[in-house]
């Protein structure tokens, strides 16, 4: 009996389970022989193999075999199921997409340096991304979403009788435990009861020393599965760790700031389904994925999971003769190989002629060969020990060389890739930043079977070419693309209270009419404020402009100004 077969049962797992199985008296005189025939499913055996999320592989090698279609593709489909859509109808767990809010960041980078440099354009984007994404400012600002919402719509609603626990879902340790210092901070500022856990693993750096659960929890890792349910804890903060096969039917509401997608994103959203006698919703806020991709991923399992059609082993061949034909290894060396392994030789035997090959490799192939040999090499292993499992004939040739390749790729070195986007977080600075929540929506999945294709069988590629474009237009791009409909909101308010009300307080006008009658204080305020309007239009016309054309944001400007430097 397999659970969580998806993830269970890859060929070598597989393979073990069978010489576990396998007769003791049974025995092979050819090691290669023996080694394949562990591989294969016994035939005087039973599976049952579960899983709510069925990879392709699952289903070929699991699934019952439909008769083949007017194509000749042979579908697999499971032996029996109970769908979520069931599952959910029954009240046996919730429905996780009833109410899905996705919030959308806004924000705004300046270049801070007199230069324009070039950098690599797609790599500049991902690390623009995450930096203002791990920012200080948008931490904080996304962790006091989170808690407000947490206590506005979560506590003063009693949900699951007022037990109600939230996961944040965290791109990365060091996120993790920025949030978890964000959630400390705001947690004492607004007296709240509640208190955050933070899950990861092992020991990191972080802020000049090393931090751990422990350290930061005040208590061992392995209380944290207790603790969580006890108050003062209600937020789990994660990196990885709790974001599937996780049983906490007290969870309610998830908090997500990191890409998801496909299997990962159904795992994840589902830690919250578990039912419990006063659980009657969910609710999930997602910072950094849209409405499509949930749609996507969910689809595949929400009815009953297909596969379309059968891995086709000629691609085996296909890549195989590929692998041969860049020569980075002879059949004498694979025969040499493989004997010596299967006589359970030590490294140092191994490793000589192993070596001779990576020799090839590095001084015979350019990059793009090194990564197209890689490539296909991984494919191949990959593919082998599933289909090795499930084909009713074995291939003495095809185990040969994924003996070699098991023992060599790790050896490959990768194409060393220069990084054109080197520097620039050190030439630009986040000018404003807001998020905008969206309305919550019910997601609404097809009535009907999904079908997946079949394990993916190519390999290789090339080295990608390196698109370099002046630090101005990366940075204009990246506001055009992140910045829609961005209002300047946040970058208003902090020139108003950085560099305007300051100036007007120092008015030396201004601050002898404040000795005076509060009428005499507030015109002489005025004047100093059209002063320094005034020099903004300079090196800020967008807020003069709106300051001299929009009389609303005058009049709110003046009120602001007068509130911060009447005291």
């Amino acid at each position: 009996m397999i659970d969580e077969a998806h993830s269970s049962q890859g060929g070598k797992t597989s393979a073990a389970v069978s010489t576990a199985l396998t007769d003791p008296e049974d025995t092979v005189n050819d090691a290669l022989d023996a080694r394949m025939r562990a591989r294969k499913l016994l035939t005087n055996a039973s599976y049952f193999a579960f899983t709510a999320t069925p990879k392709n592989k699952t289903l070929e090698m699991f699934g019952e075999p439909l008769p083949p279609d007017a194509e000749g593709k042979t579908k697999h489909r499971p032996f029996h199921s109970y769908t979520m859509k069931q599952a959910v109808q029954e009240g046996f767990i919730l429905d996780v997409l009833k109410s899905y809010t996705p919030v959308d960041s806004y924000y705004k980078l300046v270049k801070k340096i007199a230069d324009d440099p070039e950098f690599d354009t797609k790599k500049a984007q991902k690390k623009l991304r995450k930096y203002v994404e791990s920012h200080d400012h948008a931490i904080r600002l996304k962790a006091e979403i989170m808690v407000d919402h947490f206590h506005d719509q979560v506590m003063a609603l009693a949900k699951i009788g007022g037990k109600a626990r939230a996961m944040v879902v965290c791109n990365g340790i060091e996120r993790a435990v920025q949030y978890f210092q964000a959630f400390k901070a705001y947690l004492e500022e607004c007296k709240s009861p509640h208190k955050a856990i933070v899950a990861f693993s092992g020991e990191h750096d972080f802020g000049g020393g090393k931090v751990t659960e422990a350290s930061l929890n005040g208590f061992p890792s392995g209380e944290i599965a207790k603790k969580i349910q006890e108050d003062p804890y209600r937020f789990l903060i994660c990196a990885d760790k709790f974001q599937t096969g996780y049983d906490e039917p007290l969870l309610h509401t998830m908090y997500v700031d990191k890409p998801l997608s496909g299997i990962k994103a159904v795992q994840t959203l589902s830690r919250l389904n578990r039912a419990h006698p006063q659980k009657r919703d969910v609710f999930v806020l997602d910072f950094q994925n849209d409405l499509d991709t949930i749609t996507k991923a969910f689809s595949d399992y929400y009815r009953t999971t297909v596969l379309a059609e059968e891995t086709d082993p000629n691609k085996l061949h296909d890549l195989k003769a590929a692998l041969d034909s860049a020569q980075v290894y002879s059949p004498e060396q694979v025969e040499r190989v493989v004997d010596l392994f299967l006589k359970g030789a030590e490294r140092d035997q191994l490793d000589p002629i192993l070596d001779a090959c990576v020799a090839v490799y590095v001084q015979q192939l350019d990059e793009d060969a090194q990564v197209d040999f890689k490539g296909k090499a991984k494919a191949f292993t990959r593919t082998y020990d599933f289909l090795a499992a499930v084909l009713p004939y074995s291939n003495k040739d095809w185990e040969r060389l994924s003996i070699l390749l098991n023992l060599l790729v790790p050896k490959l070195p990768a194409p060393k890739e220069e990084d054109l986007s080197k520097g620039i977080l050190e030439t630009i600075d986040m000018d404003s930043y807001r998020v905008e929540k969206r309305a919550a929506q019910a997601i609404a999945l097809d009535d009907k079977d999904a079908e997946i294709g079949p394990i993916p069988v190519e390999g290789g590629g090339g080295k990608r070419e390196a698109e370099l474009d002046r630090l101005s237009n990366i940075l204009k791009t990246f506001n055009e693309q992140f910045g829609t409909l961005f209002s300047d909101a946040d970058r208003v308010a902090r020139r108003i209270r950085d560099d305007i009300a300051p100036q007007v307080a120092a008015d030396p006008a201004f601050q002898n009419a404040k000795k005076n009658t509060p009428a005499a204080a507030r015109i002489e305020h005025d004047k100093a404020l059209a002063k320094v309007m005034l020099t903004l239009l300079k090196d800020d016309t967008e807020v003069y402009k709106q300051f001299v054309e929009n009389e609303a944001f005058r009049r709110q400007v003046t009120d602001m100004v007068f509130s911060m430097t009447s005291a």
